[in-house]
């Protein structure tokens, strides 16, 4: 796996299990997954000959993010490297306005777009009807390279910054949800519950498993969706699909991801078959696993990320955690604290006739109480 981030981290874990040797290339020893994983070589993701180093040992390379430019995917794949999924599919991940288009080609409902390069751009597209939203063609992620503008002012700013931008509808909708599926190369395909996550200041802050209130029909039209994009795409491995769910019940793609997701970290305790275990069960081009939900019917699973706070000494916490509530399940990241930064995550997994409410006030506390020392933050 190419990144060494926390997605290597737990997907070195899941690789244990499958009896695969599992090997990382990280930038740094002190990055997420070096800290735990045996095979290690240190070099970067930028770098045509440190990947090729790297790969000369591997059956296959995947990736923990979307980060490795076109031109050396396509050397590695030329030089008969097994890359899954591969420069044609992660193409889409990384210029959103190439996703974009061929979304649309596709007849996959998504927001209004256009390419702007101007301040008059963006007044063409808002049409006197805003806020509009700039994004970033490349290289954005969680919130960063995406701009909610109320004004022609507010655009020119970020027109000032001198990226490749995008402009898209501002879509007033009902809440977030997520459709994450795998894909073999063999074209087995495989679909998780869609869930609902919550987002403040464009980071993740909680996944519910499944959505709540979801109409069934829906569900089952947003798996179809995000499996059809992985097979027209040639995903192989993991496809997340963020989706708006609209006031009036419809959904718009947002964003795709082609890696372990954010959206899909409930599976480790809420799944048969973690998101993790998966994608290397589809880059493996193994049978993939069952992606249903070890809660009962009608039960969730709530994932909420922990973020860092003011105080570093986040074990200090820990024990109380535990002792609080024993059914909360906590992942460490081995990250340096940060305020702001994802440095784990909490799981609480339901049973029948748990509140979901209730399940995601816990989540809530025990990831606010190893964040502030507090059960009342945010």
């Amino acid at each position: 796996m190419v990144g060494g981030g926390q997605l290597a981290r737990m997907t070195a874990a899941a690789a244990v299990g499958l009896g695969a040797t599992f090997l990382v290339l990280a930038e740094s020893p002190t990055e997420s997954a070096a800290l735990v994983a045996r095979n290690v070589t240190i070099g970067s993701h930028l770098s045509l000959p440190d990947i090729s180093s790297f790969a000369a040992d591997c059956d296959v390379i995947t990736f923990d993010h979307e980060h490795v430019p076109g031109a050396v995917l396509a050397a590695l794949e030329s030089a008969g490297v097994l890359v899954r999924p591969g420069s044609a599919a992660l193409r889409y991940t990384q210029d959103k306005l190439a996703m974009r288009e061929r979304l649309s080609a596709l007849g996959v409902p998504c927001p209004r777009f256009a390419p702007v390069s101007s301040v008059a751009d963006v007044e063409r597209f808002a049409g006197g009807s805003w806020p509009v939203v700039l994004k970033a063609v490349s290289g954005g992620y969680d919130g960063k390279g995406v701009w909610v503008c109320e004004s022609a002012g507010e655009a020119e700013e970020v027109i000032a910054h001198g990226v490749a931008l995008l402009a898209e509808e501002f879509v007033p909708f009902r809440r977030e949800l997520a459709a994450l599926v795998a894909r073999s190369p063999s074209r087995q395909g495989a679909a998780y519950p869609v869930v609902q996550s919550v987002q403040v200041d464009g980071v993740c802050r909680e996944v519910i498993a499944p959505a709540p209130g979801l109409h069934p029909d829906v569900a089952v039209e947003a798996e179809a969706m995000a499996l059809r994009i992985a097979a027209e795409l040639g995903v192989t491995g993991l496809l997340a699909v963020e989706l708006f769910e609209t006031r009036a019940g419809t959904l718009l793609v947002n964003e795709l991801a082609m890696r372990p997701h954010n959206s899909g970290h409930w599976t480790i305790e809420g799944a048969r078959t973690s998101q993790f275990e998966q994608h290397l069960r589809a880059v493996l081009d193994l049978p993939l696993g069952s992606c249903a939900p070890t809660a009962p019917p009608g039960a969730f699973t709530v994932m909420a990320n922990l973020l860092g706070g003011t105080d570093p000494d986040v074990f200090d916490r820990y024990i109380h955690v535990m002792a609080a509530d024993p059914a909360v399940k906590v992942h460490f990241y081995g990250k340096e604290v940060r305020v702001g930064r994802k440095i784990g995550h909490v799981t609480i997994t339901g049973g029948l006739g748990d509140d979901v409410d209730a399940l995601r006030d816990r989540a809530r506390r025990a990831a606010s109480y190893l964040r502030w020392g507090t059960e009342d933050g945010d």
